[in-house]
C-alpha cells in the first residue's frame, strides 16, 4: 500500500511531493498536464503587491521558506530554477512616489522597500519619475521545474502516471483509498483549475482566471531588473523578455487570444521605447478564490481525501508553505492556517 496518492503535478503537486519525499513517503502521481497555469507563469516571487505597495499575505514566512525549498530542488535536479533579480516598480507621478516613501515606514514593508529612488538610466524606457525597489526577489525558471521533475519521478521508480484522473475509478473506505491498481492510506487532489471537475470538491469557490503573457526580443533594450508598470517585464536572457499579465474571468480556456496580445502590447508601449518582436504567446488558467487565499484541507466526510488547491498568481511563493502545513495536518494533526483551510467554505455550504 502507498502512502499517497497525488493527483496534479504543478506548483502545488510538486511541493507537496517534495514534503514526502523529505519524510521517506511512498506515492504515486497521476496527471495529464493539461492545467497550464504553472507551466505558463511569469515565476516572480515578490512579497509586495506593488499596485497598493501593500505586503503580500504572510509573504516573509512564505519567503523564508520558498528560498531554501528551490535551492534544495536545484540541487537535486542538477539545474539552475532561482533567478535573483530586482524588481523595479515604475512610478507614473509624484504622488506614487510619496505612496512609496509613506510604505517604507511600515513595519514588514520598510525591510523589503528600498527608501530612495532610483533613477532610470535605460534610454528605452520612459521612467521619468524614476523606480522603487523591492529587495529579496527572483524568478523561478517554472518550466523546467516541470519538465525535470517529471524526469526526475519517472528516473527510478516510475512515480508518474500520465492519464487524465477518472473519478468513477476512486473507490474509498474508512482506511485507504483504491484507484485501479494503487491504493494508498491518503489522496490529495492538486490539480489547479483541474478542481472546477473534481466531484468531492467542486462545491468549493475556485474561480479560475484567465491569465496571458507575451515572449518578446528586445536586442536594444538591455535591461537586467524586472520593471513592474502597467505591465511586467521580466528578463529571462539572451534579449529575451517575458511580458504580463492579463486578468479575465469569464474565459477558462488555455487558448491565447488577439483581444489579450493587443492590451498587453498597448501598455507595453506606454513605457517601452525601443522595437521588439513577438516571439511567444501563452495563456492559462490561474486556481483563483474570491477571498485570495488558497484552498487547502481535508474533505469534510472522507477523511483521507484532501485538496492543495487556490494558489492564483503567487504559486511560487505559497506553494513550500501550504504544503508544509497540509502535511503537518496530515501526518501530525497540526492546525491549518485558519485564512486557508477549506472549512471556511465547507461548513455554511453543507451546513446550507
Amino acid at each position: 500500500m502507498l502512502d499517497y496518492l497525488v493527483v496534479g503535478l504543478g506548483l502545488a503537486g510538486i511541493s507537496f511531493c517534495e514534503q514526502l519525499e523529505a519524510s521517506h513517503k511512498s506515492f504515486k502521481v497521476i496527471t495529464d498536464s493539461s492545467q497550464q497555469a504553472s507551466l505558463v507563469a511569469g515565476g516572480l516571487y515578490n512579497p509586495v503587491i506593488l499596485k497598493r505597495f501593500t505586503m503580500a499575505w504572510n509573504a516573509k514566512e512564505q519567503l523564508d521558506l520558498a528560498i531554501p525549498f528551490y535551492q534544495a530542488l536545484e540541487e537535486k535536479l542538477k539545474v539552475q530554477l532561482d533567478f535573483k533579480i530586482p524588481v523595479l516598480r515604475r512610478f507614473a507621478s509624484i504622488v506614487e512616489q510619496n505612496s512609496w516613501f509613506e510604505a517604507t515606514d511600515k513595519p514588514g514593508l520598510n525591510y523589503f522597500l528600498t527608501p530612495e529612488i532610483i533613477q532610470n538610466k535605460n534610454p528605452n524606457l520612459d521612467a521619468s519619475f524614476g523606480y522603487g525597489q523591492v529587495k529579496y526577489t527572483g524568478r523561478i525558471d517554472t518550466k523546467t521545474l516541470l519538465k525535470t521533475y517529471a524526469l526526475y519521478l519517472n528516473k527510478d521508480s516510475e512515480q508518474l502516471v500520465h492519464e487524465t484522473f477518472d473519478f468513477d475509478s476512486l473507490q474509498t473506505f474508512d482506511d485507504k483509498v483504491v484507484y485501479k491498481e494503487f491504493t494508498a492510506k491518503q489522496i490529495v487532489f492538486s490539480e489547479g483549475f483541474g478542481l472546477k471537475n473534481n466531484p468531492y470538491f467542486k462545491y468549493l469557490p475556485l474561480n479560475g482566471t484567465k491569465g496571458e503573457l507575451l515572449t518578446i526580443k528586445a536586442p536594444l533594450l538591455k535591461e537586467e531588473s524586472v520593471i513592474k508598470s502597467s505591465v511586467f517585464i521580466i528578463p529571462l536572457g539572451e534579449d529575451l523578455y517575458r511580458i504580463g499579465a492579463t486578468y479575465k474571468w469569464k474565459d477558462k480556456t488555455n487558448t491565447p487570444t488577439e483581444a489579450s496580445k493587443i492590451e498587453l502590447l498597448e501598455k507595453l508601449r506606454t513605457f517601452l521605447k525601443c522595437d521588439f518582436e513577438i516571439v511567444k504567446h501563452v495563456a492559462g488558467v490561474r486556481p483563483t478564490v474570491a477571498d485570495r487565499r488558497p484552498l487547502v484541507g481535508v474533505h469534510p466526510k472522507y477523511e483521507n481525501i484532501f485538496v492543495l488547491n487556490g494558489f492564483g498568481s503567487r504559486g511560487v511563493m505559497i506553494g513550500p508553505y501550504a504544503s508544509k502545513q497540509l502535511f503537518q495536518f496530515i501526518e501530525d494533526g497540526k492546525s491549518l492556517d485558519k485564512e486557508m483551510d477549506i472549512s471556511r467554505f465547507t461548513k455554511k455550504y453543507f451546513r446550507d
